[in-house]
């Protein structure tokens, strides 16, 4: 798709330089323990500090589409066209995945073929469309795929921060639909903004090795936000793991035996690739739990909820709320935190699972996949028809 940015380049680049400069993320972060308690364990950290261009509030989708085309801007005529598609395309549906380079190649422009003022526009994008916390599991997830590639290993999979890739499908607008799409090995982030309303499903977020130090990912790119991450241990997806367990483990004997499916699930069901197929709620409805495990269950949805731009995910949790007594919880494998599980949330606007891939015996967890969906809404398409 040919788009003419030429006459927009010079404001746009502006914009670029400012939001490069601006949205630098600070230092710091709490700590969380295997409960998800904060301050429980000490030099762990699942939900590090940083700045989001939403985390004040504010237009998201005036917010996002500057930072888009502040990005777009950056790249030369042959960038722009391999960054950008048709809205229609199909490339909507299968353009990203959990599976690494080359088992499936991505469309659109890799951080490897980028500037590093390309690189940080790139991530502006991902600070603007996000909330704070959403921001720092992007990059705690980006982070450990190069730990990953540190590991060693020539030929099959390649992994790294340098093969995510940007791809914009439409024309950045405040009005009309349109995508962007940031993914790689384990991340598939899919943004669709049309008008006010920011649609954040399908997205694919995992994350290998599921936990690490900065120190196992040797030397980043200079565009790589790392203080932001704090220090100790980093546990991108410690709070879906931990208040998991919590939650599990707060329904009493009745309650646990309702929730443990009849059979063994390994991984997602609903994964990259298979849009448009629903399945039937099972487990324990929340209409069934008291109002403290109803708490709980609300807490861990919200860790997917919200990874996007703060204002939309409180509208998003509001319509979950109105529909918890239809959510459904159900579990399958031990109870014991630490050990290989998969979980589900249902509802009528949500489906959420989370699956432990096993370590080679002695056992353990190897890493983390997860999906999330909104049936009604996948790919913004109940808010496209509005």
């Amino acid at each position: 798709m040919k788009s003419d940015y030429a006459k927009l380049a010079s404001r746009a680049l502006a914009i670029s330089l400012l939001l490069s400069a601006a949205l630098l993320p600070g230092c710091g972060g709490g700590e969380q323990g295997s409960e998800g308690e904060q301050g429980s364990q000490e030099e762990t950290t699942t939900a590090p500090s940083g700045k989001s261009t939403n985390a004040q509030g504010g237009d998201a989708t005036a917010q996002v589409v500057a930072a888009t085309e502040a990005f777009l801007a950056t790249l030369d005529d042959a960038q722009r066209e391999q960054a950008s598609f048709e809205f229609d395309s199909d490339l909507k549906t299968s353009n990203w995945s959990n599976l690494p380079a080359p088992l499936v190649e991505r469309s659109g422009v890799p951080l490897s073929d980028m500037t590093e003022e390309q690189q940080q526009a790139a991530m502006a994008i991902l600070q603007a469309a996000l909330s704070e916390e959403g921001y720092q599991k992007t990059v705690g997830i980006m982070v450990s795929d190069q730990v990953l590639a540190d590991e060693g290993g020539d030929g099959g999979p390649q992994f790294g921060i340098d093969r995510y890739v940007v791809a914009i499908l439409g024309t950045p607008s405040k009005t009309e639909p349109w995508m962007f799409q940031f993914g790689g090995h384990h991340l598939g982030l899919n943004l669709t903004v049309s008008g006010q309303d920011n649609v954040l499903t399908p997205s694919f977020v995992g994350v290998q090795p599921s936990e690490y130090t900065l120190d196992e990912a040797g030397d980043l790119p200079s565009f790589v936000p790392t203080d932001a991450l704090g220090g100790g241990t980093i546990r991108p997806m410690g709070d879906e793991n931990d208040l998991a367990f919590k939650m599990i483990n707060a329904l009493d004997q009745t309650q646990q035996e309702q929730a443990i499916l009849d059979y063994q699930v390994s991984d997602l069901i609903l994964g990259p690739g298979e849009d448009g197929r629903v399945l039937e709620p099972e487990g324990i409805p929340a209409s069934e739990m008291n109002a403290d495990q109803q708490a709980i269950l609300l807490d861990l949805v919200r860790q997917w909820v919200g990874i996007v731009n703060e204002g939309t995910a409180e509208k998003r949790m509001s319509k979950i709320e109105d529909d918890l007594n239809e959510t459904y919880f159900a579990w399958s494998g031990p109870t014991t935190n630490g050990q290989p599980v998969y979980y589900r949330i249902t509802g009528p606007t949500l489906h959420i699972e989370f699956a432990h891939e096993n370590q080679p015996p002695p056992g353990g967890v190897l890493h983390i996949h997860s999906i999330y969906r909104d049936p009604t809404d996948d790919y913004g398409e109940q808010s496209i028809s509005k």
